[in-house]
């Protein structure tokens, strides 16, 4: 009987507790990633990338890195090698609740015409010091209407084409 409660302890103590440090909040269970501004009238020959993320308390820091991939001709993504990395962006501190962030990439069109087809990576790290909790890695994804500095206002997309 009493083997029987601790199993039962045990798996209800892991059950509750996420692995690896990182524990969703109810107002967003996964962090997400999504292009909000795409080669606008006011943002010509720009991306923004915009990511959010459930918060953790107690001397957790929250950081987010924007990267940005192209499309070959294979049709294979590939990362772009400079000035499409934002470096990791701290974004909270020991808050609850869901945070985001945006980075803005500026791109010359394509000198022989056509179109570049873009899309974002968004790497979210949980930190405790030096120490990573917990890392997720997301590309853009349509589905995020409203988010701040969107262009238009509820512009939410996987993929941009700079022409």
């Amino acid at each position: 009987m009493r083997h029987a409660l601790g199993i039962a302890l045990l798996l209800a103590l892991l059950t509750a507790a996420p692995a690896g440090g990182y524990a969703p909040t109810s107002v967003s269970p996964d962090p997400w990633a999504t292009v909000n501004v795409c080669d606008t009238t006011e943002h010509p020959n720009q991306m923004g990338i915009r990511g959010g993320m459930p918060g953790l308390a107690r001397r957790t820091a929250m950081h987010m890195r924007f990267r940005v991939q192209f499309r070959d001709r294979s049709g294979r993504w590939r990362l772009i090698a400079r000035g499409a990395d934002s470096g990791r962006q701290r974004v909270a501190a020991g808050r609850r609740g869901e945070h985001d962030a945006g980075w803005t990439f500026e791109f010359m069109p394509p000198a022989s015409g056509g179109a570049y087809v873009l899309r974002g990576v968004v790497v979210f790290e949980w930190r405790r010091g030096r120490r990573v909790l917990e890392r997720v890695r997301e590309v853009t994804e349509a589905g995020h209407p409203g988010t701040a500095g969107a262009e238009p206002e509820d512009f939410s997309a996987a993929t941009c084409e700079i022409a």
